[in-house]
Parts: C-alpha cells; sequence; structure tokens
C-alpha cells in the first residue's frame, strides 16, 4: 500500500446480530466501507487540520459541505468545541510478539501520559486487553488509579486476533454519554487470528461513529525498514486503513520520549473536532460521502459514508 504520513512520528451492538444473519460481508472496494445508521440524522465527525498539520479552530458551518453521492446534502446541525469530554477505550495487545523490543513498556507509558492529561470530573476510560478473546479489565471510570492498577497485570502471552477485539470493544462505547468516544489500540499491529477484516470491523465501528485511533508500538529500526508503514496490508485492508476509514488516526511510538508528544496530539485532536450531521436517505442501502472543506489549504478527515438500514420514522 502506498506509505501515509503519520500523525506524529514523536503519534457492534446493534449490526453485529444483523450481520451474523445476513453472513459474511461481501467483498467490495476498500476504499468505501460500509456503514450503518438506524437514525433519522446521520452524525459526521470531523477533524480539519491545515497545510503544517495544525488543527483548525474557529470554523463554521459554511465553511464545510457534505456530499452524499456527488450530490451536496444539506448540514442540518452543526457544534463546534474544543473542550468535550472523551470516552477512551484503551484496547491493549496482550500477544507474545508484544514482548519484543519493548513494545509492551512503550504502550503502558503511552497509556501513563494519557491518564495523566484527562481531567477526572468529565473524561472516563476503561483497560481492555486481548490476544485471542477480549477481557475487559478496569470497567469505565473516571478514577485513572484504576486503570493504573490494571496496567500493572497485563502480561502478553498467546495469539491476537486484533480486529476482532477492536470490533468488540467498538460495542461497549456505543451508550457511553461523552460526546467525544474513540477507541484507542496499543499494538504492535501483527494479526493472526481474527474472523474479521479490518473492513468488516470499520463498518462495525463507524455504524456508531467511533474513531479508532492506532498507536503503534513498534521498533525504530522496524519503523525506517518498513518506509514509515508497518501495518502489513491483508484481504480486507490494514489496520492503518481501519483507522483511517473510521475517521481516527496512525500514530507512533518507537522510544519513550514519543509518548509524551503523541498524547498530547491524540487528546487535542480528541477534544477539538466538529460535529455535524445530515439527514438519513429513505431508501435503504449504503450512501458514499464526503466531506469537503471550501477554504483552500484545509483538510478534513470524517467517515467515508453511512448505511440507511431503514426508511427513517415520521419523515
Amino acid at each position: 500500500m502506498t506509505p501515509r504520513t503519520p500523525l506524529a512520528l514523536l503519534t457492534l451492538s446493534l449490526l453485529f446480530p444483523l450481520l451474523a444473519q445476513q453472513g459474511p460481508i461481501q467483498a467490495q472496494d476498500p476504499a468505501q466501507p460500509m456503514f450503518s445508521s438506524g437514525v433519522a440524522l446521520v452524525p459526521i465527525t470531523a477533524l480539519v487540520r491545515d497545510s503544517r498539520n495544525r488543527i483548525v479552530r474557529n470554523l463554521v458551518r459554511d465553511d464545510f459541505q457534505v456530499l452524499e453521492h456527488g450530490r451536496p446534502r444539506p448540514i442540518v446541525e452543526f457544534r463546534a468545541k474544543d473542550d468535550a469530554p472523551v470516552s477512551v477505550a484503551f484496547l491493549f495487545d496482550t500477544s507474545g510478539s508484544m514482548r519484543l523490543a519493548l513494545n509492551l513498556e512503550k504502550g503502558i507509558w503511552f497509556i501513563e501520559h494519557f491518564l495523566s492529561q484527562m481531567v477526572p470530573a468529565t473524561d472516563e476510560a476503561a483497560l481492555f486487553t486481548f490476544h485471542k478473546s477480549l477481557r475487559e479489565d478496569v470497567p469505565f471510570t473516571s478514577d485513572t488509579r484504576e486503570i493504573h492498577q490494571g496496567l500493572g497485570h497485563v502480561n502478553p502471552w498467546g495469539l491476537t486476533s486484533l480486529y476482532d477485539a477492536v470490533a468488540e470493544t467498538a460495542k461497549r462505547l456505543a451508550d457511553r454519554p461523552a460526546p467525544r468516544r474513540a477507541v484507542v489500540v496499543i499494538s504492535d499491529g501483527i494479526d493472526t487470528s481474527s474472523e474479521l477484516t479490518p473492513q468488516q470491523v470499520s463498518a462495525l465501528a463507524s455504524a456508531i461513529d467511533v474513531p479508532v485511533y492506532v498507536v503503534a508500538v513498534v521498533s525504530r529500526v522496524d519503523l525506517q525498514a518498513h518506509n514509515t508503514e508497518v501495518m502489513p496490508d491483508g484481504p480486507g485492508g490494514s489496520l492503518s486503513d481501519l483507522a483511517y476509514w473510521t475517521g481516527g488516526d496512525l500514530l507512533y511510538v518507537t522510544v519513550p520520549e514519543h509518548a509524551g508528544p503523541v498524547t498530547r496530539e491524540l487528546i487535542a485532536t480528541m477534544r477539538q473536532q466538529y460535529s455535524l450531521a445530515i439527514e438519513s436517505a429513505r431508501a435503504p442501502g449504503w450512501y458514499p460521502l464526503e466531506v469537503k472543506m471550501k477554504r483552500r489549504g484545509l483538510t478534513v478527515r470524517a467517515r467515508r459514508g453511512y448505511y440507511a438500514d431503514t426508511p427513517s420514522a415520521g419523515r
């Protein structure tokens, strides 16, 4: 795949039963993953950066354009905040490969830095670990001491069902009250036993508008050897594809010094986002979306589409 520049090199509950009944998702263009919306309004969380990769604030509704199947759609709701509470599900890879190159320690350093920047009165986090199956080590809490204690029991071993774990963790965020919700995956990016593909997981996560941020804990040598891309492609995409498709991002921590800058950038990204909404289409089906900026020199990252599975009630 074409290498991407990382954001910082210093950085299913409703759908799952339906998918199980319908069987495997049919193959489609990985650049156009399928999303789902079962409500009258389709929420779109957007992050905007300038040509120097800085977060852009103080934008208004008229700065954005939303295209559905290439046709403009009215933005019926718009909000912008830079101090929104966050609800974060840390998903820590505890497979055997995390023992290599101090990857386990790098992941713990990253989470420790992140916790130090949380606001206990409004923010919350949970700690999940996975190898072959997912385990909830610490339920959602505003007490960061509980997460610290949970990290002390992390022990790598076994296979990696990474994509399956991301899908299951996204479900746990569906009913969290914070306006900014995200799955933060700490992993070396090696999946050995998942049943789901990145494309399928991106559909499930984005159905509830939950971005996936991937923190790749790898050695500097491996990162340089792979030309800044160490997330391997598979039949349904890669882990970095999964992050981008959901409106998240891929970040790297190769040495302890990276943990601080990466966490500051990530939590600022989570708090400063624009919330848009359009009306859901009436007819069932998949609808590709493109969010564009009217100002030159700005780039936006947002979900790529949604799936209207039933006609909207009352319309």
